[in-house]
């Protein structure tokens, strides 16, 4: 078991980019003082990913260091939007959207944080009653020019691009956030840097202490750009074990010991003996393979693990047909309707795409022909981990 110190070391110092103020939360931390620590998330797609991973990891960290913790489902400000890390105009979702991606949000946190100890809430609770006399009283804590400062928001007005007086107002709601649920400490993505320093001046507007802040690094996803679902190159939550096993697998070289230190907690030590093992020429597939098999171990199971290495063996450095594969009896047997329909692409152009660059097989064989009609009793691969036998 940890001691209190090493609890509080890693608390400050593992995953971190920032802490706002460092020496007022270590005093508290040394203090035994429980503190409410506040991590907001807006439902903008069905999935968390690894890289929203990293600041409910950073919560269980308080968590497992007697503090509460308070995770907000952001209804309301999923549906306004933010534009923090965007270079554009962010759209408004629908109600509806938002309402349809949160539905599995609680499961999903749950496999990192232990729900039944934590505070969750909606931020409709509260946002949704504001008037405009109370935001006006708000806005007036901030100006135009902190705003614009910003260097996305300052990108964009200097290239002629719209900034909708909407996305003023979303550093208040998220900064309201922290005064409604009196938050001592809030974690977010270093780009989240104004949005969580908005919740300081609004307590203090509101006669609170204001709250210290804890950014975390962004995580850059499969492609190498930041990890995003908007993107396609996230691996998710609720991946099933062999995909998320092989999406890390594709993983570069150069992100191997990023991940071991943010998205899980492989001990530092032993994240350091890897490190070093790759500097004196180890091959970089056996540590990311160790990469792969705790991630799917955190999310599923020591088992699920095991299988997915034996699959991942088996299909991709073997090249062999895994001996269970899932039967799949289509609507039709066009090749393009059959990925839809198995989900193994999106859509009918994801479809065609994928068959024009290679990476559909049938039997073995590369097929490319967008009217190819898929045989009974085929063995229809996509990629180098997805089989499907249709019946």
């Amino acid at each position: 078991m940890k001691t209190k110190q090493i609890q509080i070391e890693e608390i400050l110092n593992r995953g971190v980019e920032e802490i706002i103020d460092r020496a007022n939360l270590e005093k508290k931390l040394q203090s035994g003082q429980i503190l409410r620590i506040k991590l907001g998330i807006d439902p903008t797609s069905k999935n968390i990913h690894l890289g929203r991973a990293i600041p409910l990891l950073k919560l269980r960290d308080f968590q497992q260091a007697g503090h509460q913790i308070v995770f907000i489902i952001g209804d309301f400000t999923g549906v306004i939007g933010d534009t923090s890390d965007k270079d554009s105009e962010r759209p408004m979702l629908s109600e509806e959207m938002v309402k349809e991606n949160l539905q599995t949000y609680i499961a999903q946190a749950a496999k990192i944080i232990d729900i039944n100890k934590t505070e969750i809430h909606y931020n409709s609770e509260w946002l949704k009653t504001l008037t405009y006399k109370e935001i006006s009283h708000q806005a007036n804590a901030f100006s135009l020019n902190e705003f614009i400062s910003r260097d996305n928001i300052a990108r964009r007005l200097e290239a002629g691009k719209r900034v909708s007086l909407r996305e003023l107002l979303y550093p208040l709601m998220q900064g309201y956030d922290s005064v409604q649920i009196k938050a001592d400490v809030e974690i977010g993505g270093a780009d989240q840097r104004f949005n969580l320093l908005a919740g300081r001046d609004l307590q203090r507007l509101y006669g609170q202490e204001p709250q210290d802040i804890i950014t975390n690094p962004l995580i850059e996803g499969l492609d190498g750009r930041k990890m995003s679902s908007s993107f396609g190159n996230s691996v998710n939550l609720l991946d099933e074990p062999n995909d998320m096993f092989g999406k890390i697998m594709s993983l570069k070289d150069e992100f191997i010991i990023k991940y071991f230190t943010l998205t899980t907690r492989v001990s530092l030590e032993t994240i350091k003996d890897y490190e070093q093992s790759l500097k004196d020429g180890a091959n970089p597939r056996d540590i990311k393979m160790k990469l792969a098999s705790e991630i799917v171990r955190m999310y599923h199971s020591e088992e699920a693990a095991r299988a997915a290495q034996e699959y991942f063996i088996k299909t991709v450095s073997n090249k062999e047909i895994p001996d269970e594969i899932k039967e799949f009896k289509p609507s039709e047997y066009n090749i393009v309707s059959v990925l839809v329909e198995t989900q193994l692409a999106s859509s009918k152009s994801d479809a065609k795409r994928i068959i024009e660059q290679g990476g559909v097989k049938v039997n073995g064989e590369v097929i490319k022909d967008l009217s190819f009609i898929v045989p009974t009793k085929a063995v229809l691969q996509k990629g180098k981990l997805n089989f499907i036998k249709v019946i």
